[in-house]
């Protein structure tokens, strides 16, 4: 069996994701590095209004580590977008991790929440 490459593993984890984004209707998502060049604190992908993707296309996650990394480039970055982790790992759907007050803020913004977090009908 031969060892996959980590740095093509997630060239294709980013470009998997890209494709799922853009077919969620989110055209102009694309990989920062085709777009800017890699820099520290620079997401994954850009395109995604508010949102810094840090994407992970591993077996084993260290959740902890990714959402410190997330958080430590949004900060870098310094517009203010919501550090996301964006993972999945063979044979599975993408799943995101984002702090609960930012999903808060992005709940309460959607069209699934009508009338606020207090709306109960």
């Amino acid at each position: 069996m031969t060892k996959i490459n980590s740095k093509s593993k997630g060239k294709r984890g980013e470009l998997d994701l890209v494709r799922s984004l853009r077919h969620a209707g989110f055209p102009d998502v694309k990989r920062s590095v085709q777009y800017c060049g890699k820099a520290t604190g620079t997401a994954d992908l850009v395109g995604l209004p508010g949102v810094h993707v840090e994407a992970k296309n591993v077996e084993r996650l260290n959740i902890w580590s990714a959402l410190a990394q997330s958080k430590r480039d949004a900060e870098v970055d310094g517009n203010g977008d919501i550090p996301a982790v964006f993972f999945k790992r063979n044979r599975s759907g993408w799943y995101v991790a984002v702090p609960l007050s930012d999903f808060i803020r992005l709940y309460a913004q959607s069209d699934l929440c009508k009338g606020g977090l207090n709306h109960h009908e």
